[in-house]
Parts: structure tokens; sequence; C-alpha cells
């Protein structure tokens, strides 16, 4: 859902070679090859095959994975979204070989540290070198945290994009009829 306006947009400048990678996190159908099928996904270049374990054992999973697609692919930037353990993952492996890391949804904080996605999040934001926001909480989160300002970007929420994006095509989808719903 964050990627898919992501890799629009990128798909749309010729000096930006993007590469999608898919962690395998999230690997049950439902879960995975629907979304890529009805967010129009290209077949990633890279699968982790990553599957389920502990909070510990994902994340070293795909640190170990992701590893060896920086040192094949050698990025500019590596761009990570959300607050899933991939998501920190991918950042501490990006930000131990030197190489600049963008956080799309930084800033997002629920209060509770008790939350593997809320240590992820912060995580991600202190060493992240932009930090794309999707919410005025978010600026205001992140420079109470002391985040320098100048790596902050007020930008709009993805998931925002994706719905504009998909509204019609979500109309038509068999779920009404099958549900017996109307729209409006």
């Amino acid at each position: 859902m964050k990627v898919a306006p992501l890799h629009r947009a990128f798909s749309k400048i010729p000096h930006i070679d993007s590469k999608v990678i898919h962690t395998g996190q999230h690997y049950d159908e439902r879960m995975s090859d629907v979304f890529f099928n009805q967010l129009e996904l290209p077949v990633p270049d890279y699968y982790l095959g990553v599957g389920s374990g502990s909070h510990a054992e994902i994340t070293a999973k795909v640190m170990v994975e992701f590893e060896k697609i920086v040192n094949i692919e050698k990025p500019d930037l590596v761009l990570v979204v959300g607050d899933v353990n991939s998501t920190l993952a991918c950042a501490l492996v990006t930000k131990k070989l030197n190489i600049k890391l963008a956080h799309v949804e930084a800033g997002l904080r629920s209060g509770d540290r008790k939350m593997p996605e809320e240590v992820n999040r912060i995580i991600t934001d202190v060493i992240a070198d932009y930090l794309f926001v999707t919410e005025q909480s978010g600026m205001i989160n992140l420079a109470r945290e002391g985040i320098a300002e100048d790596k902050t970007f007020f930008v709009g929420n993805v998931m925002i994009d994706s719905l504009h994006y998909y509204r019609e095509k979500a109309g038509l989808l068999p779920v009404l009829k099958d549900l017996n719903l109307t729209t409006g």
C-alpha cells in the first residue's frame, strides 16, 4: 500500500533506478501476492523469503539477506516505509554500510515503547538522513526528539495517494456485490 505510489512516481523519472525488495515478512498470499496484484506492483526485483519467527529472528534474517542485496546493488539511497521489523532491519544495514537512508511515515508515535513498532519507528527515525512525514504530529514529535529540522519533510500520506489512485477500481471489486453493498 505504501510502496505502490512511490514506485509509480519513481518509474516516471528516468534517472532513478528503483528496485522493489519484498522481504517476505508478510508471506501469506492474502498478505502479499494479493497486494502486488491489486496494487499493480511489478514482481519484486528481490524476494528475501524471510517468513515468520520472533521479532529478533525476523530482524536478523532480513538484515543478513538485505545486506547481500545492498552489496550487489550498491545503492545511493535506501528508502524504507512504515514501522515493521523489516523497516528497522533494512535501516540498520543501510546505515552500517554508510548509505543514505530515507524513512517514509517518519515521526509517527503511539507513546507506547512496549510496542515493537514504536521501537522500530524511533530507531529508524534517529538514524535516517531524510524523514518524510505524513502528518503534523510527526513533525512535532521529531522536533521534540531533537531531530534536525533540515532532515524532516512534510510530504503527506502515501496511503491517501493509494486511496485516490485506486478509488474507482475499489468500487468495482466483487466484495460490494458479495456483501450486498451499494455505493454511497
